[in-house]
């Protein structure tokens, strides 16, 4: 399951989703308005505010600092607009006068309704500006319990979705034996965290991608946080532990099916021809980690399949960590909690209801967890072996779902 970050308006997946999150900000432009054409090689200004983001509650205001240098031959007003979502009230005009100019000038935030807002300098002589860290990012809440509430609930879901991936690791070693995991599920899981960590690392730490980024997105907000690369690596390594248990321990005739080889081969083909696409210049770099992260949430929405079918056939879950699906549930439902506190606390429905992609893909994880706990509480509860329908013979068989061909063997010990 795709991680997310524990900070403010971070969720999963899917963050991953993150990925394709589209950031709308309002925004603050200041206008330049001199009477006569100025000359540009005498008329120079460069403007940078003193912080990046600031956090506000309705009602409460704050003061940023604005610093502008530079030289002027005639007066200059500056106006402060508002575009997109009307939070802010506007501050006053600043009018600056013929010189040099090296001044700082406090400009007052006042929030009157919560939401998202950037507040941008521009100028309608862009020659006459050398623009830096020109916006400020500004967040209105309507309340901090909430946000501590949020964080609270960001971090417990962070820590079990970590946990998730080691009741199944143990329940492998205790057994030694595999028999009860399904191959297919494991290997796109692995895969999938694979991609996944590549995406967090490039976005997080990249440069180039980064800048990439932010020119696509002017105001948004970096979608990756330090937390979500940790996750993300840590659950790769966690899969290929397990990876290395169905090397070494009891496994039977299992094997990862023609398939999900097959989508493995797709996967790497489409990889490569996007990767040769970025070399010739075709797509940037940005792109490319578009499709990496595609490629994570198509593999969320298949990955469990394999595995229900494989209880369903075999009549037990004997072998497959509950622990696993209480942790997923237990994360899966905090992160959606999280997006509607976070959505009501700063008028964001948007990032529920307006990419369904990622809230959809962290419900239907939550819905296979259920699946999975009527499975081995309701189902097939105390079945510790396989019920195998003697007039079927098991055959070898390239099905997603029924690549594992011993499924009359059943897991030895207690269930988990």
């Amino acid at each position: 399951m795709a991680s997310t970050s524990v900070t403010r308006g971070s969720n999963f997946l899917v963050s991953v989703f993150l990925l394709i999150y589209q950031f709308g900000t309002p925004v603050l432009t200041l206008v330049a308005t001199p009477e006569e054409p100025l000359d540009v090689a005498d008329n120079k200004l460069s403007c940078e505010f003193s912080v990046e983001d600031v956090s506000l509650v309705v009602n409460e205001e704050k003061n940023v600092s604005l610093f502008i240098s530079g030289t002027l031959e005639d007066e200059v007003t500056l106006i402060f607009q508002r575009k997109l979502h009307k939070i802010l009230e506007l501050p006053p005009n600043i009018t600056l006068q013929p010189g040099i100019i090296n001044e700082t000038h406090a400009i007052t935030l006042l929030a009157f309704d919560a939401g998202h807002a950037a507040l941008v300098v521009n100028i309608t002589q862009p020659n006459m500006t050398d623009f830096k860290d020109d916006y400020v990012l500004v967040s209105v809440s309507h309340t901090k319990d909430l946000d501590t509430l949020s964080d609270v609930v960001g971090w417990i879901y962070f820590v079990a979705w970590s946990v998730s991936f080691y009741p199944q690791t143990y329940s492998n070693w205790r057994r030694r034996s595999v028999i009860g995991l399904h191959f297919d599920f494991l290997a796109l899981n692995t895969l999938g965290f694979f991609m996944y960590s590549i995406f967090n690392i490039c976005l997080f730490w990249a440069p180039l991608i980064k800048q990439q980024y932010f020119h696509r997105h002017p105001y948004g907000v970096m979608p990756v946080q330090l937390n979500d690369v940790i996750f993300a690596v840590h659950a790769f390594f966690a899969c290929v532990i397990q990876v290395v248990q169905c090397l070494m321990y009891e496994r039977g005739d299992q094997q990862v099916s023609k398939i999900a080889k097959g989508i493995f081969g797709g996967i790497v083909y489409v990889s490569v021809v996007m990767f040769i696409l970025k070399l010739a210049y075709v797509i940037m770099w940005l792109d490319f980690l578009y499709f990496v992260s595609y490629v994570k949430l198509f593999i969320t929405l298949i990955k469990y399949i394999p595995q229900a079918y494989y209880n369903y056939r075999r009549k037990s879950t004997s072998g497959w960590s509950i622990g696993n699906i209480l942790l997923d549930f237990t994360g899966g439902t905090l992160s959606i909690m999280q997006m509607f506190i976070l959505a009501y606390n700063y008028n964001d429905w948007s990032s529920i209801f307006g990419d369904p992609t990622k809230f959809g893909l962290g419900l239907f994880s939550v819905v296979f967890d259920v699946f999975f706990m009527i499975q081995h509480y309701c189902l097939y509860r105390g079945n510790d072996g396989y019920c195998r329908d003697l007039n079927s013979p098991i055959t070898h068989s390239s099905s997603l779902t029924e690549s594992v061909s011993s499924v009359d063997y059943g897991a030895t010990g207690v269930s988990h």
